[in-house]
């Protein structure tokens, strides 16, 4: 075995066990960043590093949400709430999503997500056109009678970045050429319910930034910080409560806001279902070989 493959192979196997922890610890009323912060803890417990911050999205938000310092949000009562998280091993990357559900309403919603996400990788090998995953997904999850999140796709993977080169739609009709041997793939169906307009906007909120350009800064302070989100973070997403645990509370807002304004660090905006609609998720990393993909998560 490669130590690329090893790597991934580990890293895959703290997130799969992450996500078995999650189940534990997810009920109604639990808060949110208790949940963003166990697991991140854990992750590194396990020997892992997380490759983003753990991402924790209740009914129509759908991605890039983690719980800012003193976030009072807790799980509401029947809720759809979507777990997705990130480990990785000197840049080798295991990105994984599962969602839990608070009323039998929404029981579906979670299946039609898991079954198109299976039905995906059984389609995965090389040669395969992106695509052809796309409408599978898109006709697995419409059998259901829901509609999938279309303007979201999975993502090829590689050291250090989370989205390179070529996506995996969610939808039929999307062309981004052919799966090749040996490329890792996160694979990840979005789910909503009929009525929806199926697709995500940005919010206003931005919780979670990454490493975007070196420049001149005005104040030492900022320039300490970036020097330490470089060399701790690389191209890998951040959050921002992150850091205010390793700098100085009265320095901190202003030197932070001035590697936003100059564009030296980047924000990823809360992305909600436009029209308010719940969302499902499901998600594996998976590498391709020579007769299909391995899943590693």
């Amino acid at each position: 075995m490669s130590e690329v493959l090893a790597k991934y192979l580990e890293a895959g196997r703290i997130a799969s066990r992450l996500k078995y922890e999650a189940s534990k610890i997810i009920d109604i009323g639990v808060p949110l960043l208790e949940v963003c912060e166990r697991l991140e803890h854990r992750t590194i417990e396990l020997g892992g590093k997380p490759a983003f911050p753990l991402n924790i999205g209740v009914d129509d938000v759908t991605a890039h949400y983690t719980s800012p310092a003193e976030d009072p949000s807790t799980v509401p009562e029947g809720s759809v709430v979507k777990v997705d998280l990130g480990v990785h091993l000197e840049g080798y990357i295991a990105d994984t999503a599962v969602t839990f559900v608070f009323s039998p309403e929404h029981e579906d919603l979670v299946s039609a997500a898991q079954e198109a996400l299976q039905n995906a990788i059984d389609t995965i090998k090389p040669g395969v056109k992106v695509s052809e995953v796309g409408a599978v997904i898109e006709r697995t999850i419409t059998g259901f009678g829901y509609i999938p999140i279309r303007n979201l796709m999975g993502h090829r993977v590689e050291r250090y970045s989370l989205h390179t080169g070529k996506s995996i739609p969610n939808v039929a009709g999307i062309e981004g050429g052919k799966i090749e041997e040996g490329e890792v793939y996160a694979v990840e169906p979005f789910v909503t319910v009929q009525g929806a307009t199926g697709v995500v906007r940005d919010s206003t909120e931005t919780f979670i930034f990454r490493y975007n350009r070196e420049r001149r800064l005005k104040t030492v302070e900022a320039a300490a910080l970036l020097d330490h989100i470089k060399k701790t973070h690389r191209f890998l997403p951040f959050a921002s409560r992150w850091l205010r645990a390793k700098f100085s509370p009265s320095s901190f807002d202003t030197a932070f806001e001035e590697l936003v304004q100059s564009r030296c660090i980047m924000p990823y905006r809360v992305l909600v279902e436009a029209s308010g609609a719940p969302v499902s998720q499901a998600e594996h990393t998976v590498i391709v070989e020579r007769d299909g993909c391995r899943v590693i998560t």
